[in-house]
């Protein structure tokens, strides 16, 4: 039976997230920055397909305290979202931290930069689903993120087409690679990107949520 959650277990998860998985030099590892407001399947399946088809050995979910664009409204407690995550990962290779928190962090070039510093020697890769793609030039310094590290864009469902429209995929073209060479990112200089094309997953953290408040509500009230 699952134990309930409790604010001593939530304190002695965010204590043990707060610090860097393991990683030596020489290790290819993936980043997987979101909110994971829930986690889902979809989340797996592109840190799944990331480890496929980059050759890499770990995927970081990198859960964040809360990601500066959106709506922090119905964004579940850190602990809450950590908890899940690691209920729903059964892969060895996918470890979940929270560092963000204890560097007091709110932006993605400002994670990354920490990352490097922490850890000279290992080759990192920023994972990102298609749909972030379309807004990827919104996102602070997002030029400078693309000069800090390899990225791999997944495939997910309405944005396939990304890659060829969305505003910073359009400014960084001639640095994509074809997808047949996705092994090779983590190895190159930055900036470099290429595009998955993959199964998709339909799952939505936004979907979800919605899902979860409409089933709150009172058939009578609906």
């Amino acid at each position: 039976m699952a134990q309930r959650p409790s604010p001593a277990r939530d304190a002695l998860l965010l204590s043990a997230a707060m610090r860097f998985p393991h990683a030596e030099p020489g290790m290819r590892i993936g980043l997987f920055g979101g909110s994971f407001n829930p986690p889902h399947a979809g989340h797996v399946h592109v840190s799944e397909t990331a480890l496929i088809r980059g050759r890499l050995d770990r995927v970081w979910w990198l859960v964040t305290p809360g990601n500066p664009l959106k709506d922090h409204s119905d964004l579940a407690p850190l602990a809450e979202r950590l908890r899940l995550s690691r209920a729903l990962i059964r892969h060895p290779r996918i470890e979940v931290t929270a560092f963000e928190a204890r560097f007091k962090v709110n932006y993605t070039e400002q994670a990354l930069s920490i990352v490097r510093r922490y850890h000279p020697g290992v080759d990192f890769v920023w994972l990102m689903g298609a749909d972030n793609l379309a807004g990827f030039h919104r996102w602070q310094n997002w030029r400078r993120i693309a000069d800090m590290m390899p990225i791999m864009v997944i495939d997910r469902p309405g944005s396939t087409l990304s890659y060829r429209s969305a505003q910073a995929a359009i400014a960084l073209s001639r640095y994509r690679i074809d997808e047949s060479d996705a092994e090779l990112l983590a190895d190159l200089k930055p900036p470099a990107w290429t595009f998955i094309h993959a199964p998709r997953n339909p799952l939505s953290s936004s979907a979800l949520r919605r899902a979860h408040r409409e089933a709150s509500v009172p058939e009578n009230a609906r």
